[in-house]
């Protein structure tokens, strides 16, 4: 088992060698316009490009909660938009965040990660927009992914 690694920096540039995933949680209603994908969409055009064809075409395909999705964006670095969230604003049923999606969405993405050999680097996800709570989405990926002996960095912003 690989411990979880947080470190400060940016989630866009991971700090390892090799193939890596930059994991991180989308909504269910195709909207991408706040929080990490802004940096994302910085960066790279792909992911959120791949994001709103995958919603727009759901009806044919695996989009909803729990589903991910790998997008390249560079040789070595791939992106995976993982829908963990049902909507964008906490109400009447809480914040937007689901934890058991987000479980499917690791157990999915450490199937990924294994097939590529690749690092997982991640901002703490679920934990702004989708009003998550870190004690619940930590023991999440280090179930999922650590157990699994895959190496983990979660970026902090200085």
């Amino acid at each position: 088992m690989r411990a979880l690694s947080v470190i400060r920096g940016d989630a866009t540039e991971p700090q390892a060698k090799g193939q890596k995933i930059i994991a991180h949680v989308c909504n269910d209603l195709g909207g991408w316009g706040k929080g990490f994908v802004l940096a994302l969409s910085r960066r790279w055009p792909e992911p959120e490009r791949d994001y709103r064809r995958w919603h727009r075409e759901r009806s044919k395909n695996d989009f909803g909660l729990g589903a991910v999705r790998l997008v390249q964006v560079r040789h070595d670095i791939h992106v995976a938009n993982m829908v963990g969230q049902r909507g964008m604003r906490t109400g009447s049923a809480g914040p937007p965040i689901r934890y058991d999606a987000v479980r499917r969405c690791l157990t999915a993405l450490a199937g990924h990660a294994t097939k590529k050999g690749a690092s997982v680097h991640m901002p703490r996800i679920g934990c702004g927009l989708a009003g998550g709570k870190w004690e619940r989405i930590e023991p999440l990926i280090v179930e999922e992914l650590c157990a699994r002996d895959i190496a983990v960095t979660v970026y902090d912003r200085g």
